[in-house]
């Protein structure tokens, strides 16, 4: 390396630690309320080696960072120690859901941008199209990521992802030829429709006036399978199976309702509102305290918007799902 080159690369690795992080927050922030450029953060990873270890922090996954930046975070799962923060805001005119993540420590902020759902009828069927555009939510969008099936009653569901989970991964349906367009998640990977979980609300005898009662089994991402080994996996294998169920609410003789402690993210009594943990393994006297350890809560906190905060094994897209088959009526349990 020539003398000159090696002063400059010296002069910007001497930047103040403040003034670097500054640069690579607003790196990260380029892409406004949506997604980056990625050629912003590889341009500032090539300045110097501080730099790359900072950028490199930026594009990590999110159980690492505890950051969504690029869309391919959307389908890792989140951090363990803490739970990802995200709100949903509804538009019941057009029956649109859109996901943001919180960027402040406030319930409900401007937030960023992650997906969008549109919920359609298809003969004795509900539908919910996830896509990364707002404004373009059909199945046959590039941005299409995903969707949520539900039976005539409302209370069974199925989530389909548009890439397979794992090699070998059959779709559900004949639209595999379909490939996303420049934000596609995996330029490799056809889209379709894979199966990745199956939910269910149970009968309530008590009707409204009970909490529901929710089962959830998913394929769940590998959170081995980060930005850095990923590269070197050359076979990807089925994870197997997450079962998770709700947590039961305690009835509050004072307040003659149903509580569960949300801890102040949300504010508005639902029927809606739920928390789910991982279901305890009878054969496993360890898995009851993780039974403990909510992994997805929903709930209202306006008329039209709902906070959602997740953590592993989970995803935001299956927590997005998730959420998404507590909207509408169910027939059977109300």
């Amino acid at each position: 390396m020539a003398p000159e080159v090696e002063e400059q690369e010296e002069r910007w690795a001497r930047l103040l630690p403040e003034l670097l992080q500054e640069v690579v927050r607003r790196v990260e922030a380029s892409g406004g309320e949506r997604w980056p450029a990625r050629k912003d953060v590889l341009s500032c990873a090539g300045v110097c080696r501080r730099w790359r270890d900072a950028a490199v922090a930026v594009v990590r996954p999110p159980a690492v960072s505890g950051k969504i930046t690029f869309p391919s975070s959307l389908k890792q799962p989140g951090t363990r120690e803490f739970p990802m923060q995200c709100f949903i805001k509804r538009n019941k005119k057009n029956s649109t859901f859109y996901l943001y993540l919180g960027l402040t420590t406030a319930t409900v902020d401007k937030g960023k941008f992650l997906m969008a759902a549109r919920r359609f009828r298809r003969g004795p069927h509900t539908e919910y199209i996830i896509s990364l555009d707002a404004d373009d939510l059909s199945q046959g969008s590039n941005a299409y990521l995903g969707k949520l099936r539900s039976d005539f009653w409302g209370t069974n569901f199925k989530v389909y992802d548009s890439k397979p989970p794992y090699d070998g991964a059959k779709a559900s349906s004949s639209r595999s030829s379909r490939r996303f367009g420049s934000r596609r998640i995996s330029p490799q990977v056809s889209s379709g429709n894979y199966e990745v979980g199956q939910l269910s609300y149970k009968y309530n005898l008590l009707k409204s006036r009970g909490p529901r009662r929710m089962y959830c089994a998913l394929e769940c991402p590998s959170t081995q399978d980060t930005w850095e080994n990923s590269l070197k996996t050359k076979v990807r294998k089925p994870m197997g199976t997450t079962v998770l169920r709700n947590k039961a609410p305690r009835w509050h003789e004072h307040l003659q309702c149903w509580c569960l402690n949300f801890h102040g993210r949300v504010t508005v009594a639902s029927v809606k509102n739920f928390q789910l943990a991982a279901a305890a393994d009878p054969n496993d006297p360890t898995s009851s305290k993780d039974a403990e350890t909510v992994l997805l809560q929903f709930g209202k906190v306006d008329d039209d918007i709902f906070t959602m905060d997740y953590r592993q094994p989970l995803s935001a897209f299956q927590a997005f799902a998730i959420s998404l088959s507590s909207f509408g009526t169910k027939l059977a349990c109300e």
